[in-house]
């Protein structure tokens, strides 16, 4: 298989030996974007990217991430600007805003015009609009998108990438919903049907790999099996849990190198 920039982060997640290599990925997308806004690139400091993260903000996930990164003044830095402009915004709806206008009388004003019906909207609808989007996230997700992309492409064009992916652990449920999802519009034919036949083959084996696992780590707390081995149980719950779920339960946070 002939590795390109678009294949070598792919490849590298297959062969990590993992629970889901998505999870794999999703993980170093996440790590890259905290190292790109708080990281030695000093990302925060261009005003481009403070314009981004005004407009966008963070999820309370990617606050906490990036409070534990441990970089104090590129957080404090970039919260002063997003800050400012929020409150400014929040203090003008809270001077022309009350329960009962924005409950009743926006409700007769809902004919209006589209500039009179926003500046009237109420103050649970903008706070809801105002946090919705997170900068680490739509990163994050916009990368994500053309890798799954990309594994459909190697899945047409590279046998040895699919004999790879055919040997692998499987994938975490939600990331095989998505998978299955994406193989109904990029696979048709013959090509579709193998790889339902393979992907799903590949799943079986894997749940119940686990389940296995985690039956034993069970097990292995009765008293008759104490001097028993422990096999590859010790670690059964947190990947009975990605394997769910997705996503890494026993990880540390990510810090700043």
């Amino acid at each position: 298989m002939k590795e390109t920039l678009y294949t070598i982060p792919l490849t590298d997640a297959f062969n990590a030996n993992d629970e889901c290599p998505f999870c794999n990925i999703e993980r170093k997308l996440e790590q890259d974007a905290l190292d790109f806004i708080l990281g030695s690139s000093s990302a925060y400091m261009q005003s481009d990217i403070r314009e981004q993260t005004n407009k966008l903000g963070f999820c309370r996930q990617h606050y906490k991430d990036m409070f534990q990164y441990g970089n104090s003044l590129g957080n404090a830095i970039m919260l002063k600007s997003y800050y400012e402009e929020l409150n400014k915004n929040l203090q003008k709806k809270l001077s022309g805003s009350s329960p009962i206008k924005t409950s009743l009388i926006g409700k007769i004003r809902k004919s209006k015009s589209s500039s009179d019906s926003e500046s009237n909207t109420s103050i649970s609808n903008w706070i809801a609009n105002r946090t919705k989007d997170c900068f680490v996230c739509k990163k994050q997700e916009d990368t994500f998108k053309r890798y799954m992309e990309n594994f459909f492409y190697l899945i047409e064009s590279d046998n040895e990438f699919y004999d790879i992916m055919k040997h692998s652990k499987g994938f975490c449920l939600p990331h095989f919903a998505m998978i299955m999802d994406m193989a109904s519009k990029r696979l048709s034919g013959r090509k579709q049907e193998d790889f339902y036949n393979d992907i799903t083959n590949i799943m079986s084996e894997n749940m119940n790999r686990v389940q296995e696992d985690l039956n034993w780590f069970v097990d292995k707390f009765d008293y008759r099996n104490h001097n028993a081995d422990w096999k590859n149980s010790r670690d059964a719950v947190q990947r009975a849990m990605q394997k769910i779920a997705g996503g890494y339960p026993a990880d540390t946070y990510y810090k700043a190198k």
